[in-house]
């Protein structure tokens, strides 16, 4: 329990660090849009990917399901509609991400900090945290929401699209359940989670590589513990954001 206390205290001194003492504006952009392009873009294969088999798989679980004759078909649109907005698209690709972004930027800065980089930026007075990671926070917390929204899209067509070849319904059905009692604060609901998601990622993953010790195995095992944290710290995230904007 105190190892714990210990370390939440270790993790808000270093956001404390990572928000003050900013560099010139004009490094910080050039760092942005590569962190961007790193942690963002190079998201998006695997974000498409499983949002599209996700989004066909659940209608063609949906429709298996929902076969009755007394449950509309529509509804088989409506259900991969809320699975994909409400939960996948924002939580579980959350997930995927921790795993992806969140272990590469836990073994760059645990590399750097191994191999006293990090140690080499103090000793020039640049405030090291701040000019690592904060290019990081603000990349990963203005390109997440996008990849939310692709990862509905990506979704969604992948369900209309099981529908159309399968036959498994009438896809002018499945657009119906689509648009069936659809409420924009849902999407809204969803974004604001990811932003909260993204930070956590970063900023957790960040911690575990900023601190690692030893030699080059514990950035292997900063970059799990980074992974694991992450992961926990959002389905906590997740129950509380949704007790306090869905209820």
């Amino acid at each position: 329990m105190f190892k714990i206390i210990e370390s939440i205290g270790k993790y808000t001194l270093l956001m404390q660090k990572v928000f003050s003492r900013p560099e010139k504006r004009r490094i910080y952009y050039s760092r942005i849009m590569a962190e961007m392009e790193a942690l963002g873009l190079n998201s998006i294969g695997l974000t498409a990917i499983i949002s599209v088999f996700i989004g066909a798989v659940v209608t063609l679980q949906m429709a298996i399901t929902l076969e009755s004759p007394f449950i509309p078909q529509y509804m088989i649109g409506y259900a991969t509609r809320e699975v994909m907005i409400l939960e996948f698209s924002s939580t579980v690709v959350a997930l995927i991400l921790a795993g992806k972004v969140g272990s590469n930027i836990a073994s760059e800065i645990g590399t750097m900090r191994i191999t006293e980089q990090i140690d080499a930026l103090e000793i020039m007075g640049v405030n090291s945290a701040s000019y690592l990671i904060l290019p990081k926070i603000v990349a990963t917390v203005f390109f997440f929401p996008f990849l939310a929204i692709f990862s509905m899209l990506i979704g969604i067509a992948g369900g209309y699209f099981m529908a159309d070849i399968t036959g498994i319904m009438n896809p002018s059905d499945y657009v119906e359940g689509l648009r069936y009692c659809f409420y924009t604060n849902e999407i809204t609901y969803a974004l604001v989670k990811m932003v909260f998601f993204a930070f956590f990622i970063t900023s957790i993953s960040a911690y575990c590589g900023y601190y690692a010790k030893g030699n080059s195995l514990e950035v292997g095992k900063a970059s799990t513990k980074a992974v694991v944290i992450s992961s926990i710290v959002i389905m906590i995230c997740n129950l509380v954001l949704t007790q306090l904007i869905r209820t």
